[in-house]
């Protein structure tokens, strides 16, 4: 765990000033998400990153937890906070998180980073109170051809990894995932790809 959050205090800076690569399927996603929260809800956010996310949506809530692993990731946030007074930055790992129970839960662009996505949903069951909400975007295989720039990166990817320039990313196929959500006890209720190629699969859960 050390090396990894290494490697995201160490990118922290540069991750801060990327530009968002789709910014019309990220605000879709985010209004999307905001349709299902309510002004009493409060919600845990895992793999916050820097914390625009949660920041985009701490006014449609009640209180929003948002952790991650790295230190330097969440101090971008916590520069941000001064006028979001219901938002909580916390270092922590998804089994470290916060016990809830919570009205929702959140992971945009985690799980394709997790070696044991059944334990990580695990842990997002515990959380949730009955009948709340897991809110999820994760990249996942492309379903049709992949383009040139995708597979250059998946050739690339060992080299980086072996130098410590990338993060582990476990490579699921969308039919995969949404079966990995059922399986650990969640109702899909909304599913779409945004963008749709490569997919980055979008789900909103139900706790059963």
């Amino acid at each position: 765990m050390q090396d990894v959050m290494k490697f995201w205090d160490g990118i922290a800076p540069q991750y801060a000033k990327s530009p968002i690569k789709d910014i019309a399927a990220y605000e879709y996603t985010l209004a999307r998400t905001k349709s299902y929260l309510k002004a009493s809800d409060t919600v845990l956010e895992l793999g916050c990153g820097t914390g625009g996310t949660a920041l985009h949506l701490a006014d449609a809530v009640a209180h929003l937890t948002a952790t991650d692993l790295s230190d330097a990731m969440l101090d971008v946030g916590r520069n941000k906070i001064a006028d979001t007074a219901n938002v909580t930055f916390q270092r922590s790992d998804i089994a470290g998180a916060p016990e809830g129970p919570f009205d929702v839960v959140m992971t945009f662009n985690l799980i394709h980073l997790l070696r044991d996505t059944s334990a990580a949903l695990a842990q997002v069951y515990q959380r949730l109170k009955p009948g709340g909400l897991f809110i999820s975007k994760t990249p996942c295989n492309p379903t049709r051809r992949a383009p040139l720039g995708y597979n250059l990166l998946r050739l690339a990817l060992p080299l980086a990894q072996l130098a410590g320039k990338a993060p582990y990313v476990n490579f699921m196929d969308v039919s995969d995932w949404d079966a990995k959500v059922s399986d650990a006890g969640f109702k899909i209720i909304e599913a779409g790809n945004h963008p749709a190629h490569p997919p980055a699969r979008y789900l909103v859960a139900r706790k059963i």
